[in-house]
This record gives structure tokens, C-alpha cells and sequence, in this order.
């Protein structure tokens, strides 16, 4: 089994910043990526940033540019630093995590993040 544990989410003003943490544990083996995912009320989730072990990181159009994805290896964690948070990018916001291209895909419960001022 694997755990996938967020934190940092929070209540932060349009223009601030937040970041995200998400912690693998369990059967860790090769990870082939990890990512973020976020979900607004009323709307579909939708991928926000992926980063594989030694790949280019990829990002969501409208965060590029204000958020940047790491990742630790050694601690099988995956950060997501948030600038210049808008009120759009108000959601819960899942960790993933993929051991093979193909999947399958698990998730962690979730850390909400409202942007409000």
C-alpha cells in the first residue's frame, strides 16, 4: 500500500504565497512521477503540475509562471510552491503519485487552499 500525506494549505490574500508539501510512504519503489491535481467546487479536477524524477516539469498554463513543482527523492516528497495566488486558484489540491507512465494513479485526501481577501 501507499500513503500519500499533504500539508500546507491554508487561507492566504490574492498577490500571497502558500506551499504544499505531500509525503510518500509504504511499498515506495521506483517512482516514475509526481504531481498535483486540483479540484474547485462545482468543477472538474484538473492537473496543475507533474514532475518526474529526472524530466522537465510540467504545468497547467495558468500557473506557470508563479507556481514551480520539486521534488525530494531521498524523502519520496514533492513540493508545490504557490506566488501570486489568484482567487481562481482556490481548491482542494491532491497530491499523485505514478510508478509507471501508464499508471495506475494514487492520490492523497486532499489540502484546501482559498485565496480571498
Amino acid at each position: 500500500q501507499v500513503q500519500l500525506v499533504e500539508s500546507g494549505g491554508g487561507l492566504v490574500q490574492p498577490g500571497g504565497s502558500l506551499r504544499l508539501s505531500c509525503t510518500a510512504s509504504g511499498s515506495i519503489n521506483d517512482i516514475y512521477d509526481m504531481g498535483w491535481s486540483r479540484q474547485a467546487p462545482g468543477k472538474q479536477r484538473q492537473l496543475v503540475a507533474t514532475a518526474t524524477g529526472t524530466g522537465s516539469p510540467n504545468y497547467l498554463d495558468s500557473v506557470k509562471g508563479r507556481f514551480t513543482i520539486s521534488r525530494d527523492n531521498a524523502k519520496n516528497t514533492v513540493y508545490l510552491q504557490m506566488n501570486s495566488l489568484k482567487p481562481e486558484d482556490t481548491g482542494v489540491y491532491y497530491c499523485k503519485l505514478r510508478f509507471r507512465q501508464l499508471g495506475p494513479d494514487y492520490w492523497g485526501q486532499g489540502t484546501q487552499v482559498t485565496v480571498s481577501s
